[in-house]
């Protein structure tokens, strides 16, 4: 006996992540224009001042990596800085930084438009007052390495930490260009749940990144099929079931994996930059953290598995709306 398909297939979800998920690429056109008018201006003031230090910019971030979600309001541009500012403590750095914008007046802008620095600011934030979008500028250390290998200085750490904005952004195109469309879609996808968990509980912590980085390694183990987007939610949440985030995510794009160092009984997760193998981006997270992402997904893979066997369109919704949140709809 043939049994009816499930209501949420694949193009039903598609079309709502158009709907609601997605940057308009319009939108997204207008950001990466204001975003280019502000690097530009910038950088033929500093130009013309052959005293500062400034090398370059670099677009960095979810617009750039072409994983936005509809409701972002911000991009990231890191500023590289010559190493001459490594002496500069880090309050001091954004505050210099800062200074330096306000000096520039990129685009005419006020100076209210380039925000106070805050207690554990990682960027300087300049503010558009039309479209309500804010450029965080994040200073970059830089001494000469190849690669565009820098220097971040996070807030509340002692060390710097080695990165790369062209090695990240070539990271991600190369998954995109592995899967076309469908990488960063199923990226924006589990980002939008995230979100969401965000949202209803402020305990809940589950960056971006480390999201990129999870549905890549899924994507480069043949662990995701992201073909088919039930399918590939359904393979996320269950990854994070079974290994508990206890297994360590290691990528071998720009390093040897023996170059990841040694676990230690302070590591809960283990998600590794694929930049830097000293860097565990998920090192700041508590066993708590860890169990409120196992038990979210738990939900989340649940809901899935459910709706598969539903036996009417409006169950189907409901669950998935667990997921995807109240939003969601089933296109016709």
């Amino acid at each position: 006996m043939d049994t009816e398909p499930p209501f949420v297939r694949h193009s039903q979800i598609l079309s709502f992540a158009k709907e609601k998920v997605n940057l308009d690429s319009e939108k997204r056109k207008t950001y990466r224009a204001q975003a280019n008018n502000l690097r530009e201006s910038l950088e033929k003031y500093i130009n013309d001042h052959a005293d500062y230090d400034h090398l370059r910019m670099y677009h960095s971030g979810s617009v750039e990596k072409g994983t936005a979600l509809s409701t972002i309001n911000d991009m990231d541009v890191a500023v590289y800085l010559k190493a001459a500012k490594e002496d500069v403590e880090e309050g001091d750095l954004l505050t210099w930084l800062r200074d330096r914008l306000i000096e520039a007046k990129p685009q005419n802008m006020d100076a209210s438009q380039i925000l106070p620095i805050e207690a554990g600011a990682h960027c300087v934030t300049i503010t558009y007052k039309g479209t309500g979008l804010d450029v965080d500028m994040v200073p970059v250390i830089y001494d000469g390495e190849p690669d565009g290998k820098g220097y971040l200085i996070p807030w509340g750490m002692d060390d710097r930490v080695l990165t790369s904005i062209p090695l990240h952004l070539a990271f991600i195109r190369k998954r995109k260009e592995e899967h076309p469309d469908h990488f960063a879609q199923v990226v924006r996808l589990v980002k939008w749940w995230a979100k969401l968990q965000k949202g209803a509980n402020q305990s809940f912590r589950f960056k971006s990144f480390m999201l990129e980085l999870i549905c890549a390694h899924l994507v480069d183990t043949g662990k995701m099929d992201v073909t088919d987007y039930p399918t590939a939610l359904a393979q996320f949440f269950g990854y994070i079931l079974n290994s508990g985030l206890k297994e360590r995510v290691i990528f071998a794009d720009n390093y040897d994996a023996d170059d990841v160092p040694d676990k230690t009984d302070v590591e809960i997760i283990g998600i590794f930059d694929p930049v830097n193998p000293d860097n565990n981006v998920a090192s700041r997270y508590t066993e708590e953290n860890r169990m409120l992402i196992v038990d979210e997904a738990q939900k989340a893979f649940d809901a899935i598995t459910q709706a598969k066997y539903s036996i009417t369109k409006g169950e189907a919704a409901e669950l998935w709306k667990r997921v995807f949140g109240h939003s969601f709809f089933i296109a016709i």
